[in-house]
C-alpha cells in the first residue's frame, strides 16, 4: 500500500512537472503565437530619432548603436509592452530629443506655435512698413534742383563756344 501511494505521489509530482514546464518556457520566450515583425519595430522606429547621430530615424540609421536599439524595441514588444511604452522609455533615457517634438505639453505647444506667431509678426510688420511708406508726403521732383540758372548756362556757352574755337 505504502509502494501505490508512493509510486501514485510520483506519477502526479511527474505529471506536474511535464504540464508545468511548457508554461514556463513560453512564458521565458515571449508569445510564440505573436511575433513581433519588422514593421512593427520599423513603425516605432520611424518616431524615434538617433541619439548619436543628427536628424535621423532610428528605422533608417545604419550605426551599430541604432541596430541595437532596434533590437531592443523588438525585445520590449516582446515583452509586452506598447509602443508608446518603448517611445516613453526612449525617452526617459536620452530626453526629449529622440522624438524630434518635446514631450512636455507646454514645450510641444509652445515649439509648434512659435513659428506660426513668428510668420504672422513679420507679415503685420511688412504690411506696417508698406502703409507708413504709402503715407509719406512726395518729395519735390528731382528736376527742379537740378535745373541751371541762367548766369551758370551762359558761363558754359561761352567756354563751351571758346574750346570749340581752339579745335578749329
Amino acid at each position: 500500500m505504502k509502494t501505490k501511494v508512493l509510486m501514485l505521489l510520483l506519477l502526479t509530482a511527474t505529471a506536474l512537472l511535464f504540464l508545468s514546464t511548457p508554461s514556463e518556457l513560453a512564458f521565458a520566450q515571449g508569445d510564440p503565437t505573436k511575433p513581433v515583425t519588422a514593421d512593427q519595430v520599423n513603425a516605432i522606429a520611424k518616431q524615434l530619432y538617433c541619439p548619436v547621430c543628427e536628424n535621423i530615424t532610428l528605422d533608417t540609421c545604419g550605426t551599430a548603436a541604432c541596430a541595437q536599439w532596434r533590437d531592443e524595441i523588438r525585445i520590449q514588444l516582446e515583452e509586452g509592452k506598447t509602443p508608446q511604452q518603448v517611445i516613453d522609455d526612449f525617452v526617459t533615457r536620452f530626453g526629449d530629443r529622440v522624438v524630434g517634438t518635446p514631450v512636455d505639453p507646454t514645450l510641444r505647444a509652445l515649439s509648434l506655435v512659435t513659428p506660426w506667431v513668428l510668420g504672422a509678426l513679420a507679415i503685420v510688420a511688412a504690411l506696417w512698413y508698406l502703409r507708413q511708406r504709402d503715407r509719406l508726403p512726395e518729395a519735390a521732383p528731382a528736376t527742379a534742383e537740378l535745373q541751371p540758372t541762367l548766369h551758370t548756362d551762359d558761363e558754359y556757352m561761352a567756354r563751351l563756344e571758346h574750346d570749340l574755337a581752339k579745335l578749329r
